[in-house]
């Protein structure tokens, strides 16, 4: 069954945004009339997403104060950390509030246009512990690399210098029983504690899309996101060379 649940990490610093945003957390960095954290719950509301949790730490009064217990259609829990846990720490922290058994996982400061029913369709059919989805791009430095056998993944490398590979684009489905597997401690990874170095013993499987995506972690980033999020819903589409603003089929 398509989960109707969806985790948001957060609980960023924005440390490297801190000449353009320095009284919010990075998720409520402004764009345009509202903060790019309300982008992401109307993404999640447009796909059936009827219960959000905001796994937060740094400022999250800021966030419950915009936001309180409800977005629209859904409901919002949040899974507070008193001190940084890592994103593997505040995922799992966040899986408490869970009410079904399966989720989907995005990064607070990252916007990828993703099917979530395609999502949601592709992690059962391939009976895979977490599916991920990954963007193809060219001529890039500031991520990892994710390495593929047709859709499994096979390996992560990391940031550096390439022509043409994988990225992973901070969305996930997953189950919520998935750290009860390991003895993992309180503050950890969930890239490197986890999907590195337990890789041999899971089945993760990747997603490609071509969908928009944008990163406001630099502020090159951040003001393209200014500059483009805006106009692209208002218009009811993406800009050109990107696929169409659609609602999920019914």
């Amino acid at each position: 069954m398509q989960p109707t649940e969806a985790i948001i990490l957060a609980g960023g610093f924005g440390t490297r945004l801190k000449k353009k945003i320095s009284q919010v957390p990075k998720p409520m960095a402004p764009i345009g009339d509202k903060p790019f954290l309300a982008y992401l719950l109307d993404y999640l509301v447009d796909f059936g997403i009827t219960h959000v949790i905001l796994s937060v730490g740094y400022k999250w009064e800021v966030i419950r104060n915009q936001f309180g217990d409800r977005y629209k259609s859904a409901r919002l829990s949040y899974a507070v950390e008193h001190e940084p846990l890592g994103t593997g720490g505040g995922m799992r922290a966040a899986m408490q509030l869970l009410e079904g058994d399966h989720t989907f996982i995005l990064n607070g400061d990252t916007f990828f246009r993703v099917e979530l029913n395609d999502l949601g369709a592709f992690y059962f059919a391939h009976e895979a512990d977490i599916s991920m989805v990954v963007r193809r791009m060219n001529n890039f430095s500031r991520y990892g690399t994710v390495e593929l056998q047709v859709c499994k993944v096979t390996g992560f490398r990391e940031k550096q210098q390439a022509k043409a590979g994988y990225i992973n684009g901070g969305v996930y489905i997953t189950s919520k029983f998935l750290f009860d597997r390991f003895n993992l401690p309180d503050k950890f990874s969930f890239e490197e504690d986890l999907l590195t170095k337990h890789l041999d013993e899971l089945n993760i499987c990747a997603m490609n899309s071509t969908g928009y995506f944008i990163d406001i972690g630099v502020p090159e980033d951040y003001e393209k996101a200014i500059r483009e999020l805006p106009q692209m819903i208002q218009a009811g589409e993406s800009l050109p060379d990107h696929p169409k603003w659609s609602r999920p089929r019914q």
